[in-house]
């Protein structure tokens, strides 16, 4: 059984910082494209950046130079450093796996509040 456990979430300053991780199982790590998801309170999710399995990334142009995608293939983890925080980051951040092959899998969210 595949499971995606998003956790590092909480409640941060604006300009502050937090690290997402999402660690995998159930799946083989290294070929699934990973990415990270938000959705706002009244919002459609959205994608905020992800990694190939080859370990090319892409964001979203919202965080683009505030937000670092990684991965460790070793430990089945993905990362998402977020830097200089905004309000309008807030949300609930969803980690998502896609292997055109064998699946896609989502996992269940971790709450980020940009407030002072």
């Amino acid at each position: 059984q595949v499971q995606l456990v998003e956790s590092g979430g909480g409640l941060v300053q604006p300009g502050g910082s937090l690290r997402l991780s999402c660690g995998a199982s159930g799946l083989t790590f290294r070929l699934y494209a990973m990415s990270w998801y938000r959705q706002a309170s009244g919002k459609q999710r959205e994608l905020v950046a992800g990694i190939s399995s080859a370990g090319n990334t892409n964001y979203a142009d919202s965080v683009k130079g505030r937000f670092t995608i990684s991965r460790d293939n070793a430990k089945n983890i993905v990362y998402l450093q977020m830097n200089s925080l905004k309000p309008e980051d807030t949300a609930v951040y969803f980690c998502n796996a896609v292997n055109k092959g064998r699946g896609e899998h989502w996992g269940q969210g971790t709450q980020v509040t940009v407030s002072s």
